[in-house]
């Protein structure tokens, strides 16, 4: 195979978010965020509810506001997994979740929660946090790649004339 057959002139690069969003990464990446709302869910529906009416005055107030931190957070990946999910599928184009993705904020909460408090709280509600906090993270990250892929500027045309020249000096040796 020579030069000229594995170059194509004028063909644009595939973007990261549409060839990431149709990937077995992503689908496992989705069911994963998935599960974790459903046990996060079911946990503070059920369990977690029996536990933190266990609890001290002060940590069951920390329990409240960690779940309710919880909660946002996971309700936060959710809209971004089924937005990805949604342009992955063809519902929507990447430029339409654009659009929407500036009503999901990916924000990264702050907590005031002490680490005596954090070690009151009960082990379930730890473990859930934990995990939340690495989807969060890794999801923050995919995004940042996502969007610089996306704003990344296209590489200049190349110039036909040089290439031709180069492949010139490349069978005949450099002029003098």
């Amino acid at each position: 195979m020579n030069e000229p057959d594995v170059i194509q002139l004028g063909v644009d690069p595939v973007r990261f978010g549409q060839s990431f969003v149709g990937s077995d990464a992503f689908r496992a990446l989705f069911q994963e965020g998935m599960e974790l709302i459903e046990d996060t869910a079911a946990y503070l529906d059920g369990p977690g509810r029996e536990e933190s009416r266990h609890l001290e005055r002060q940590i069951s107030l920390v329990y409240a506001s960690e779940s309710m931190r919880l909660t946002t957070r996971l309700m936060q990946v959710a809209s971004w997994l089924l937005l990805q999910r949604a342009v992955a599928e063809g519902e929507i184009s990447p430029d339409q979740a654009q659009t929407e993705k500036n009503r999901v904020r990916l924000n990264s909460s702050e907590t005031t929660t002490s680490v005596d408090e954090y070690e009151a709280l009960p082990e379930r509600l730890r473990e859930l946090m934990g995990l939340a906090t690495r989807l969060h993270a890794r999801i923050l990250h995919l995004e940042r790649l996502i969007a610089e892929a996306g704003s990344a500027p296209r590489p200049a045309a190349a110039n036909p004339i040089a290439a031709q020249l180069g492949m010139l000096e490349k069978a005949f040796g450099p002029t003098e």
